[in-house]
């Protein structure tokens, strides 16, 4: 052995250390990392129930807008209820007076179904067919319109918040 040279048994001694000290560095890795994973699972579950918070929420919120637009339809339809039960307790009415209250009665019907955005849709003779708001009940021949234009309607139809509730029937001319 030369001077300077570690002995084997230093050497065994130094392997060890460094053992040591790498087992002990791999321990305290080891306690980070499990501290770590019991921080992002506590998270998780958090995070769990805040989403079944929220979900349970947006339901009852849902629950609660549906309820309560049909309260609001409802309650906007009090008064021509109102006004036709007022008509008919008139026993004397004359039929001029009875026309005017159906008129105004009808008016506030439809003022009522416009608050909730229930909206008429009756072409004018010559619009163009629109099959998604337009149900042709017939084709008729028309030599001085367009083909597949309205022509008369049948019965009015509605939307409601752009969307159709009821198409509106209509004739169509004929193409030429």
């Amino acid at each position: 052995m030369l001077q300077g040279e570690p002995s084997p048994e230093e050497l065994e001694a130094a392997q060890a250390a460094n053992e040591a000290d790498a087992l002990a560095a791999a321990q305290g890795e080891l306690a980070t990392l499990q501290a770590k994973n019991a921080e992002l699972a506590d998270q998780y579950l958090r995070a769990q129930a805040d989403v079944q918070n929220a979900r349970r929420r947006a339901e009852d919120e849902i629950t609660k807008a549906r309820k309560f637009a049909v309260e609001a339809f409802a309650e906007s339809l009090l008064p021509v209820t109102d006004s036709l039960e007022a008509g008919l307790a008139i026993k004397d009415a004359t039929p001029e007076q009875i026309r005017e209250g159906a008129e105004a009665t009808l008016r506030q019907l439809k003022s009522a179904l416009e608050r909730n955005k229930v909206i008429e849709v009756a072409p004018a003779a010559g619009t163009k067919f629109d099959p998604h708001q337009h149900q042709a009940i017939s084709v008729v021949p028309a030599p001085e319109q367009e083909p597949n234009t309205v022509v008369s309607v049948l019965q009015k139809g509605y939307t409601i918040n752009d969307r159709v509730l009821r198409p509106a029937l209509v004739t169509v001319s004929a193409p030429k």
